[in-house]
């Protein structure tokens, strides 16, 4: 087992590249895509669930790639993660998105400090938000339970789904929802909406963790070696 500290340099790290392409292709897409939204959102998605593929590859050995504040949550829950544990990882990860946010903005030669404009709520995006973190932790649980080398291709091919099967385009990250709020950009959410945004994804991360308990009777260890967060 790496040591804690390996594993919260891993999960600050791996955040701040999922956030900085996040963001980062959001950018790109709405600068080159002539204001077809379709395309843009299409360019933010590949570049999204193509990173979570490498990471979850990269530093899934080490920490078990959560990235994502919900995935150590369900699985504290299911006693894979102490809570102190999960404490050190959920701060890791929100200071790593800031972190990745803020790189985006320097590479795009933009406004550091931002805050979003873009107003996201509602109950179609609340539960979109719930179905997306839920669907994220499934993905997650089931394929842990038997092909656990499948985990970073199913979290990057779900993810890339959920873009476009969710009204919110599934954001289902609490940091990642924190580091959005402070970019006005493509990929942006106005921090008013970033609260309801955050239950709705723990309510499905939990939601998630007790459906899989049962379904896939994991054994404890198992999905926390291998396994992300969008």
């Amino acid at each position: 087992m790496p040591s804690m500290g390996r594993r919260i340099v891993s999960e600050w790290l791996g955040t701040a590249f999922l956030v900085a392409a996040v963001v980062g292709s959001g950018i790109m897409a709405q600068r080159l895509a002539g204001g077809n939204v379709a395309l843009a959102l299409l360019c933010n998605t590949i570049s999204t669930g193509a990173i979570l593929v490498v990471l979850i590859l990269v530093f899934g050995p080490l920490s078990g790639a959560h990235f994502n504040p919900a995935v150590s949550l369900a699985l504290t829950l299911r006693g894979e993660l102490t809570w102190r544990a999960m404490w050190a990882y959920i701060l890791a990860q929100i200071s790593g998105s800031l972190a990745g946010v803020f790189a985006a903005h320097l590479m795009f030669d933009i406004q550091l400090w931002q805050v979003s404009l873009t107003q996201r709520t509602g109950a179609g995006q609340w539960i979109s938000e719930a179905a997306a973190t839920f669907g994220l932790l499934v993905t997650i649980f089931g394929c842990a339970s038997r092909t656990p080398a499948a985990v970073p291709y199913g979290v990057g091919l779900y993810v890339t789904s959920a873009y476009w099967f969710t009204a919110s385009t599934s954001f289902a990250n609490p940091a990642v929802t924190i580091a959005r709020s402070l970019s006005d950009t493509f990929a942006g959410i106005a921090p008013s909406s970033v609260v309801p945004f955050i239950i709705a994804q723990l309510i499905g991360a939990m939601a998630a963790a007790t459906l899989a308990a049962g379904l896939f009777n994991c054994e404890a260890g198992t999905a926390g070696q291998s396994q992300e967060n969008s």
